[in-house]
C-alpha cells in the first residue's frame, strides 16, 4: 500500500470515529482503553464483552468476535458464508470451533487474520484484538498483525510450504518479516525446529519438504507459526491429513509450546472429540451460525441444538469409547455397526494370505538400502461375510498387501488364495474374471472418478467392460444402485464436480457394487470426510454387507472406524504383522505395545466423560 493510500485509510477511519492502529500496530500489546472505545461511538464495540471487562477492570479478551458476518461475491450477488458469529478468546485459553465443511469455521478464521480467499469480504460486525477494532486494517497493517500478533498453522502441509526452498529458510523468513532474531536468526531457525520436536534440527534445515514426512512437515509449519511468539496462534485443522499417533504427538507438543509461551490458541476441527479433548471451550458452527458454545465437558454431556447432538453421536472418536463403556457395564453400544460374527458361526474363509513378501528396488540406492521390503513375511484370513481392517500407520504396508490382493502388485514370495484357488495360477481370462469378484473404493472420491464421466458413465462404465446386460439393463442397474447407495435417481446425469465428497464416495461404493462382487477393498475409504459424512457412508457399507453379505477388506489408520466397523483386526508395523484377532479381543487385551500406543491415540480418552471421573 502508497503512503497516500495508506494516509486515505487512517483519514477514512478517523472519520468514522475508529481508533487508528499504526503501521506498527501501536498500542496493540496493551488492551484498549475505554476512553478508545468510547470515542469509536460504534454500538457493537459499546456492548462488547470487551468493552464491558476494560470498564469492570477485568480480563479483556485477547479476541473477540462481535456478530461477524462475511460473504462471497458471485454471478448471483453475495453469497453469506459468515452470519453474526459471536465468540471471544481469552489470554491463554484454548478454544476450538468445531463443524463440519461449509460450516464456516475456516473463513471465519480467515478474517481474523485479514486472508479471506477470492471475493470474500466481512460485510457486518467487529473483530477486535485486545479491544482494538481490527476489522478494517490496510494490507501493510494486516502485515504488521500477522506473525508477531496472531500466528497460524495452517491445514496442509504440502501446499503451505514451498517446495524449491529449504525448510530453514522459509522458518528464516518467518523470523526476517517480523524483525526477530536480527543477527542470530540461524541460531534461531534451529531452536525453533527443535522446539517443535524435530530431531537433528541443523541438518533438517538444509532439507526440503518433499525430503520430510507429512508429520515432519507439519512440525516445520509449527515452527513458523509460532517463530514470531504470537499472543494468539490459529490452528486450521493441523492435523487432519495425520496418523492418529502422528496426530497426538503433534498436538500433544503444540500443547506444550503455547502453555510454555502463555499463547492463546484457536483450534478449528471437524472432529468433536479431539476437540473437547483439547480445547475447554467449544463453539459449534452450522451453516454460517455459532448454534452453541460454551463449556467442553457441558456440550458433550448435554448438548441443545440438533446439530450439536448429531456431531457428538457421529464423532467416531466419540463412539469408539462408547463402544468401551457400554462393553464394561455389559451392554451392547448402538454405535456398534458390525453385528458381531463369532469365528463359530462364520469361520469359512474367502481370502486367505500365507506369508506375503514384497521387495521394491530404490532407484539410487546402492548395497542393503537398494531394496526396500515393504511387506515381511504376512499371513492372515478373510471370512466370509464380515469385515477385517488391517490397521497400521503410513508405510506399515497395509495398502502393498492389498494391492497384492486384488493382484495389481505381484509379489516377492507367498502366496493369495481365493476360496483356496491359488490366485497366481490363474490366466488372463480367469484373472479377468475374477475382478468381477473383488472390487476396490479409494480414498479420494475427487481422484477416484473421471470428472469427464457423468454418474451414469462411472457406475455403468464396470458392466460395459465386463459385457453385462444390454443398455436397458445397465440402466435399470445404474438406477438400482444409486438407490442402494441412497441417492436420487436424477443423479445419473450429473457430473463428480456436481457432488459433494460425500457423494462422491457414494457414487465409488455405487460403483463397487455394480459387478455384484463378493469381497470389497475399502482403501482409506472415509478418512478423507467430515465426520457426518463419514457417519452416513459407514452405516451404508453395513447395510449394504448385512443385505448383500459382502466381505470388506478395511484398510485404515484410524482405530475408532475399525471399534465401530470390524469384526476382525489384524495389525501390521514396518510390514510385519504385530497382532490379529477378533476386535473385542485387540481393544480389551492388547499384547503388543504398538497396538496399545494406536488405541490410546483415539481422541477423547483423556475426557472424564470416559474415564469415569
Amino acid at each position: 500500500m502508497s503512503d497516500n493510500a495508506k494516509n486515505l485509510s487512517e483519514a477514512a477511519a478517523e472519520a468514522s470515529g475508529m481508533p487508528v492502529l499504526t503501521q506498527e500496530l501501536e498500542g496493540a500489546d496493551q488492551p484498549a482503553t475505554a476512553a478508545e472505545m468510547e470515542a469509536t461511538k460504534d454500538e457493537l464495540i459499546l456492548r462488547s464483552a470487551s468493552y464491558a471487562a476494560v470498564k469492570a477492570g477485568s480480563t479483556v479478551p485477547l479476541l473477540e468476535v462481535v456478530d461477524l458476518e462475511v460473504a462471497f461475491q458471485s454471478s448471483t450477488g453475495m453469497v453469506p458464508a459468515v452470519r453474526k458469529a459471536n465468540f471471544c478468546v481469552y489470554p491463554g485459553q484454548t478454544i476450538a470451533i468445531v463443524g463440519e465443511s461449509g460450516s464456516g469455521k475456516s473463513t471465519a478464521a480467515s478474517a481474523i487474520i485479514g486472508l479471506l480467499p477470492g471475493t470474500g469480504k466481512v460485510v457486518g460486525g467487529k473483530i477486535l484484538f485486545q479491544g482494538h477494532d481490527i476489522t478494517s486494517l490496510g494490507r501493510r497493517q494486516y502485515v504488521d498483525l500477522r506473525g508477531s500478533h496472531i500466528g497460524m498453522v495452517p491445514q496442509d502441509p504440502m501446499s503451505n510450504l514451498n517446495p524449491v526452498w529449504k525448510i530453514g529458510f522459509q522458518v528464516r523468513e518467518a523470523l526476517r518479516a517480523n524483525g526477530k532474531a536480527k543477527g542470530q536468526e540461524n541460531d534461531r531457525v534451529v531452536e525453533l525446529l527443535e522446539e517443535a520436536g524435530l530431531p537433528d534440527a541443523k541438518r533438517r534445515a538444509k532439507q526440503y519438504p518433499h525430503e520430510f514426512s507429512g508429520g515432519m512437515r507439519q512440525r516445520a509449519l509449527i515452527a513458523i507459526g509460532l517463530a514470531a511468539d504470537p499472543r494468539l496462534l490459529i490452528a486450521d485443522e493441523p492435523t487432519s491429513a495425520l496418523d492418529v499417533t502422528v496426530q497426538r504427538r503433534i498436538l500433544d507438543h503444540l500443547q506444550n509450546q503455547t502453555h510454555e509461551r502463555g499463547t492463546s490458541v484457536l483450534f478449528i476441527t471437524h472432529d468433536l472429540g479431539l476437540a473437547a479433548e483439547r480445547a475447554s471451550h467449544l463453539v459449534v458452527m452450522h451453516r454460517g451460525r455459532v448454534v452453541e458454545s460454551g463449556p467442553a465437558l457441558d456440550i458433550l454431556k448435554q448438548p441443545q441444538h440438533p446439530y450439536t447432538k448429531r456431531l457428538v453421536s457421529a464423532a467416531p472418536s466419540l463412539a469408539s469409547h462408547r463402544i468401551q463403556a457400554a462393553k464394561q457395564r455389559g451392554e451392547v453400544s448402538e454405535d456398534l455397526l458390525t453385528f458381531g460374527a463369532s469365528r463359530e458361526e462364520y469361520k469359512e474363509e474367502i481370502i486367505r494370505v500365507e506369508n506375503l513378501t514384497k521387495v521394491f528396488d530404490v532407484r539410487g540406492s546402492k548395497g542393503a538400502a537398494k531394496k526396500l521390503k515393504a511387506v515381511d513375511d504376512v499371513s492372515f484370513g478373510l471370512r466370509k461375510g464380515t469385515t477385517l481392517a488391517l490397521v497400521g500407520e503410513s508405510g506399515s504396508g497395509k495398502s502393498t498387501v492389498a494391492n497384492i490382493i486384488l493382484n495389481l502388485l505381484d509379489p516377492t514370495s507367498g502366496k493369495v488364495y481365493y476360496e483356496g484357488t491359488d490366485l497366481s495360477t490363474l490366466n488372463k481370462r480367469e484373472l479377468f474374471d475374477m475382478r468381477a469378484k473383488m472390487q476396490v473404493v479409494f480414498q479420494n472420491p475427487y481422484g477416484s472418478l473421471d470428472p469427464m464421466f457423468s454418474v451414469y458413465r462411472c457406475i455403468e462404465e464396470p458392466l460395459l467392460v465386463h459385457r453385462k446386460g444390454d443398455r436397458k439393463a445397465r440402466e435399470e442397474r445404474v438406477a438400482q444402485l444409486l438407490d442402494a447407495v441412497a441417492l436420487p435417481r436424477s443423479a445419473m446425469r450429473r457430473y463428480p464436480g456436481e457432488l459433494s465428497g460425500g457423494q462422491r464416495q457414494r457414487v465409488a461404493i455405487a460403483r463397487a457394487l455394480a459387478l455384484r462382487p463378493e469381497i470389497i477393498v475399502l482403501d482409506e475409504a472415509v478418512s478423507a470426510l467430515d465426520v457426518l459424512v463419514q457417519e452416513q457412508i459407514l452405516q451404508l457399507l453395513a447395510e449394504i454387507q448385512h443385505r448383500e453379505h459382502i466381505s470388506y477388506l478395511f484398510i485404515t489408520h484410524d482405530l475408532a472406524v475399525v471399534r465401530q466397523m470390524a469384526d476382525d483386526v489384524v495389525v501390521m508395523q514396518e510390514g510385519r504383522v504385530m497382532e490379529t484377532g477378533l476386535t473385542d479381543e485387540i481393544f480389551d487385551h492388547p499384547t503388543q505395545a504398538y497396538t496399545r500406543d494406536l488405541i490410546d491415540a483415539i481422541p477423547g480418552a483423556k475426557i472424564p466423560l470416559f474415564t469415569g471421573e
